[in-house]
């Protein structure tokens, strides 16, 4: 639908429409199976997705290519999850796991370690990102995981939970505390093979939505890191944590668009072909009136979106922009997809309907990489300090 495409948006080059136009075949693959990877939570078929993705570097989206990355930029990042998001929800969730680990390496790396891993992860190897734990969710300072070191080695013991495609993933990126006095500042991250002595991840929990994205919990007991997969420098891994957050709150935002945009979709086609009272019901106010509200709060997060990625490609995109961006798509397509169901009416409860799906996938775009609530602390924080 034109009001819906990405030609439509002043944001959109001739580079992005290409990225999306060589990946088309994939993507309609991938909807094919949407709904199979929801029923039966098939976590496989979205590793196999990422892995066909990996075969154009979309693994590594903006990673250089002097890196072994794709070498494009944060809107072409954009631009592709929310397209992917269109064609299968779990995938993008996924996806955006995999983006918040290539960026921890990238932003904190050192050049080795760039060198080596950021060709692989781009291509064929899937990364998670293990910062929350039990009792520290939105208050990463509070996560009790720790790494001691002794005799040129770090000894890691500690929980995570709730990590997307830890059960999948061949790499952790993992936070822990090495100096548990100085809260967020005693943070350091690594990098972590997952088939590690001493890591073992769950099985994936059942979710109510997002299904084929499998999150799980990590235990570690006495697993031992060396010096090299430290990145960065010690005590500076809430720093790499909040950047690559920032990435992933971009991916977020892309989501919510793509769902908004499909729900829309299939909204309109539905309100088109549903017959009642002898005519669509396309026909009655009420559900255009539905329909022009949910393309206004729509078309804001586009353009939130769309902005923020542009802005950070030129390096002035600010926390509170992202923050924002995140906060009124997340919430917007929550919106959405509800005016969606209530437009199919029976036919979008059961079990099975498109839009049933999108329903239950959002939900989490308002938790996950940070709360409607932190966000609006973020951007509060920014008002108050002007």
């Amino acid at each position: 639908m034109e009001v819906l495409a990405l030609e439509s948006s002043i944001y959109a080059e001739e580079t992005y429409k290409n990225l999306i136009d060589s990946v088309k075949s994939k993507l309609s693959e991938f909807r094919r199976y949407s709904m199979e990877v929801d029923e039966k939570e098939d976590y496989n078929l979205v590793k196999r997705n990422l892995l066909k993705l990996g075969e154009d570097k979309l693994l590594g989206i903006f990673v250089p290519e002097s890196y072994g990355g794709r070498g494009l930029d944060f809107r072409a990042f954009s631009f592709f999850t929310e397209e992917l998001s269109r064609h299968c929800t779990s995938t993008a969730f996924s996806y955006i796991a995999h983006i918040l680990s290539i960026s921890s390496i990238l932003f904190g790396g050192s050049e080795e370690q760039k060198r080596e891993l950021l060709p692989v992860m781009s291509r064929e190897k899937i990364g998670a990102f293990a910062l929350a734990e039990p009792q520290a969710g939105s208050d990463v300072s509070s996560i009790r995981t720790n790494a001691v070191k002794k005799g040129g080695k770090y000894i890691i013991n500690g929980e995570k939970r709730f990590i997307t495609n830890a059960y999948i993933s061949d790499y952790l990126i993992l936070f822990a505390k090495t100096d548990p006095e100085r809260g967020n500042k005693g943070i350091s991250a690594f990098i972590i093979d997952s088939k590690r002595q001493g890591v073992k991840i769950s099985e994936p929990q059942p979710k109510m939505g997002m299904r084929g994205a499998p999150v799980s919990q990590i235990s570690f007991k006495d697993v031992e890191a060396s010096e090299e997969e430290l990145i960065g420098k010690e005590n500076e891994g809430f720093k790499i944590a909040m950047k690559s957050l920032d990435i992933g709150r971009i991916g977020v935002s892309s989501i919510s668009l793509g769902i908004s945009k499909r729900a829309l979709e299939v909204s309109l086609s539905f309100a088109k072909s549903r017959v009642q009272f002898n005519q669509p019901i396309a026909d009655f106010e009420g559900i255009q009136f539905k329909l022009a509200d949910m393309y206004a709060k729509m078309k804001a997060a586009e353009a939130l979106t769309y902005h923020v990625s542009y802005m950070l490609d030129r390096g002035r995109a600010e926390p509170s922009d992202i923050a924002t961006a995140k906060l009124f798509s997340s919430e917007a397509v929550n919106y959405i997809v509800s005016e969606a169901l209530q437009i199919f009416g029976g036919f979008g409860y059961i079990r099975g309907a498109e839009v049933e799906r999108l329903y239950r996938d959002a939900r989490i775009l308002s938790i996950g990489e940070g709360t409607s609530e932190i966000q609006k602390i973020i951007i509060a924080r920014k008002l108050l300090r002007e």
